[in-house]
């Protein structure tokens, strides 16, 4: 993995120096091989270095830094689980895992640009895709040269998407694409959108649609509190004329594009743990450098059990993230527990920042620290591919085989 040193245009003289270590109560770097430990190395520098000056930033002034795009790519973190052959890095589910930890731990907005590049982007066209189009798409995507965005999402279509209105048609020499997308991470900046949009039939396919084909435009969102330094946006689709390459050939259905969600689920429980330890870590040194009634609030019993309970739960996240990257790695893992790990490890994220809030006090709703970033971030982050409540009805059909949302 190659390093980055150029630093962004609007580079500061005075940056606060990000002294993050990750706890490990559990001894649980004792299960990573040198691999892992190397690559964890790698992208924390780089999140050092090229996220933390800048993002306290960038989230104010909602601002998507897309020279990111082109360093994310020569630092190995688009597609890490796909083969090198394609511009890749041909690494394990563990890795992966890694990689999107401490990019979120830097910012969860951060995160969803490269796990959708890797998981909802890549993966779907390395899967699902021809030869040809892996070929073409699958390098520009590993390099950063492209961004790609995943059109799943519509207006009246988000924890039910086998409702979908987007079609197209067979017009001989091409099909014509029509309906609109909602809530698209990496969209108002994107090269290329994989689309999923129902036949003539109503059968679910994917599509490649490209920047430039008439009538496709990519509006962005505005007025966000969440995620400010990422970019989202609509996709619209007004007659599109889809070259018929372009449709992915391998799989149909609407398991395709939820197969593609487990992928990028996965990413998000390592994620999540990423800006839960960070919130802790920054709470932890807060308590012991703030001074009340002549000593510092960590000796106090209340702030010692937030901190003691904040451990606990990531500790056994970490378990459970590695247990489960275990299975992916054997091609063992299921759908209810990649939704159980997603939803588990976001709603602790959500309770440690609001916890390391209280203890930082009026400090904690500043830019000083990470914690209400963090916080607003994670409150999109609950909801994206699959809300929270999704989730427990997932693990819910798995434990009674009575779908409770259908």
């Amino acid at each position: 993995m190659s390093t980055i040193t150029a630093q962004p245009a609007n580079a500061k003289k005075s940056l606060k120096q990000d002294i993050y270590e990750h706890p490990d109560f559990y001894q649980i770097d004792s299960l990573l091989t040198e691999e892992h430990k190397l690559i964890r190395s790698s992208i924390r520098d780089f999140v050092k270095r090229e996220i933390s000056p800048y993002i306290e930033d960038w989230a104010q002034r909602a601002h998507f830094p897309y020279e990111i795009v082109k360093k994310f790519g020569e630092i190995g973190a688009f597609g890490p689980t796909i083969p090198q052959e394609y511009g890749g890095g041909g690494l394990d589910y563990i890795s992966y895992g890694i990689l999107m930890q401490e990019i979120e731990r830097g910012d969860s907005g951060m995160r969803s640009t490269a796990s959708v590049q890797g998981s909802l982007v890549m993966y779907p066209i390395y899967k699902f895709g021809s030869e040809a189009q892996r070929k073409k798409y699958l390098p520009k995507l590993a390099s950063g040269e492209w961004l790609g965005c995943f059109g799943l999402t519509e207006p009246d279509h988000g924890s039910n998407p086998s409702g979908m209105v987007t079609n197209f048609k067979d017009k001989g020499d091409h099909y014509l694409l029509n309906g609109a997308k909602m809530w698209i991470s990496n969209a108002p900046k994107a090269d290329l959108a994989v689309v999923w949009a129902k036949d003539e039939k109503g059968r679910i396919h994917g599509l490649i649609v490209e920047r430039g084909m008439a009538g496709f435009s990519t509006p962005e969102t505005h007025g966000k509190w969440s995620l400010r330094a990422s970019a989202t946006g609509e996709l619209v689709f007004d007659n599109v004329k889809v070259p018929k390459e372009n449709l992915l050939p391998n799989k149909s259905g609407l398991g395709a594009p939820l197969m593609c969600l487990d992928s990028a689920r996965y990413g998000i429980a390592w994620g999540a743990l990423g800006a839960a330890m960070d919130c802790y870590e920054s709470a932890r040194r807060y308590a012991a450098e703030r001074i009340q009634f002549d000593k510092p609030i960590g000796s106090f019993q209340l702030v010692q059990k937030k901190l003691s309970e904040m451990l606990t739960e990531i500790t056994k996240a970490q378990l459970l993230n590695w247990r489960l990257g275990t299975l992916m790695n054997e091609g063992k893992a299921t759908t209810a527990q990649i939704s159980l790990a997603k939803r588990n490890n976001v709603q602790v994220a959500l309770e440690i920042a609001r916890e390391a809030r209280q203890i930082h006090g009026g400090m904690g709703i500043t830019g000083e620290y990470s914690i209400m970033r963090h916080m607003m971030n994670l409150e999109s982050v609950v909801t994206y591919e699959g809300t929270h409540d999704i989730h427990l009805l997932i693990l819910g059909n798995e434990i009674t085989g009575i779908p409770a949302f259908s």
